[in-house]
């Protein structure tokens, strides 16, 4: 008969634990069906969940395993799993896993409380905790970060609840929390196209320029309703630059200068080029600045909206097609298709309601800071830190990112 047992390890962790324990199973052939092991603060958590061969007796395999333990000075302990256990948790190991990211300042108890509850209620079950952010942040930190991943399993039933849920907690406790389908995809991103204004820079470009011209609350309430997805991208983008007529050419380069780049910017950046990443803007702001952002950031793609500029002034003109929603999609399929990539291995940065079009069809799309209508429809988002928190997103740890990627 087909015995099945789950080992259950705790104590202090130790050199050389693992080993020994696995020596004494391997000595009696024993099948490793599934192991998992996490540390602590040096306190170890192993679980095995072996088959016996129907040869030897699993008596005498618990009571060397027994002996071993309190050699090494640790606990452990042993539960039969029947055949229909057994066939459950293959059945429950066929789903899809869920991988949910909660991204802060810090982590209260609390928030990490209303996530878990969220879970529990969509009947999923939390597999793995891993802390991404490795040793907590204190407040007092410049830039505090807290970010710990859940590998979730189960069968999601209502995405769209679940996405409501988490939301509501997001809005109510003040942490970020994305969710997406854990897939093959997940581990070979390739493309990471961010929007311009108000993502890779702290402000809105024509807003600035408009200030020259007098005419700084005009344009930003229009600049507003446009984000908002209140009025169409194109028509707002012809009313902003025409009450940009007469401003000189040489307050483009001033405006450039004091530039201010989102926090994180530099790390994200740096950290994507030097692990492989093809990296671009997608914007319905001014090719001055992506141009100008090209150059400092070493970008290999920029799309954005020209302006008339005649005898060194903007004349209020447009040059072109203009950049909006559906075009910022299109020219993500563009790139993808001459990187020769799938769209599943790209991901999108934006902030507003004409980023929509290219964070849905991203095989990552990521709401940054975003308007409410945008968070509305996304499935991730980051709204807390700054932009390096893209990082925690994709799965690579604060550790890993300063180790190997530190900023001079």
């Amino acid at each position: 008969m087909r015995e099945i047992i789950l080992m259950n390890v705790t104590g202090d962790d130790k050199p050389g634990l693992t080993a020994s324990l696995t020596n004494i199973l391997a000595q009696y052939e024993v099948i490793i069906l599934d192991i998992g092991q996490a540390v602590i603060h040096d306190y170890l958590s192993l679980g095995i969940l072996v088959e016996i061969p129907s040869k030897h007796s699993s008596s005498s395999i618990l009571k060397d395993l027994l002996f071993q333990a309190h050699k090494l000075e640790i606990q452990i302990r042993f539960s039969a799993i029947d055949a229909e256990n057994y066939k459950g948790w293959i059945a429950k190991n066929g789903h899809h896993r869920l991988i949910v990211t909660i991204l802060g300042r810090t982590l209260m108890a609390e928030q990490i409380s209303g996530v878990a509850t969220a879970i529990a209620k969509s009947k999923l079950n939390i597999d793995i905790i891993t802390n991404l952010s490795g040793s907590v942040s204190k407040p007092s930190e410049l830039n505090p970060k807290a970010c710990i991943q859940l590998a979730v399993s189960g069968k999601i039933h209502d995405s769209k609840q679940l996405h409501y849920r988490l939301l509501k907690i997001s809005e109510e406790t003040g942490i970020d929390i994305s969710f997406h389908i854990d897939n093959i995809y997940r581990h070979a991103r390739k493309l990471v196209i961010f929007d311009m204004d108000s993502t890779l820079i702290k402000c809105e470009v024509i807003d600035e320029l408009s200030k020259y011209a007098g005419v700084g609350a005009q344009v930003a309430q229009i600049t507003q309703s446009a984000m908002n997805g209140e009025i169409d991208f194109k028509k707002s983008f012809c009313q902003r630059v025409a009450l940009l007529k007469g401003i000189k050419e040489e307050v483009l380069a001033e405006v450039a200068e004091k530039l201010e780049l989102t926090e994180g910017t530099e790390q994200v950046i740096m950290t994507l080029k030097k692990l492989g990443y093809k990296i671009g803007i997608i914007s319905g702001g001014l090719d001055y600045f992506g141009n100008y952002l090209q150059s400092k950031l070493g970008l290999d793609y920029v799309f954005t909206n020209s302006i008339e500029i005649n005898d060194g002034e903007i004349t209020g003109n447009v040059n072109g097609e203009i950049i909006d929603g559906p075009k910022k999609a299109e020219i993500l399929k563009t790139i993808a298709t001459v990187e020769n990539i799938s769209l599943q291995q790209t991901i999108a940065v934006g902030d507003g309601s004409n980023d929509l079009p290219m964070l849905s069809i991203a095989g990552l799309g990521i709401a940054f800071h975003a308007k409410n209508i945008v968070k509305e429809n996304a499935d991730k988002f980051i709204s807390s830190v700054g932009l390096d928190g893209l990082l925690y997103l994709m799965g690579i740890s604060e550790k890993e990112s300063q180790t190997y990627f530190p900023i001079d």
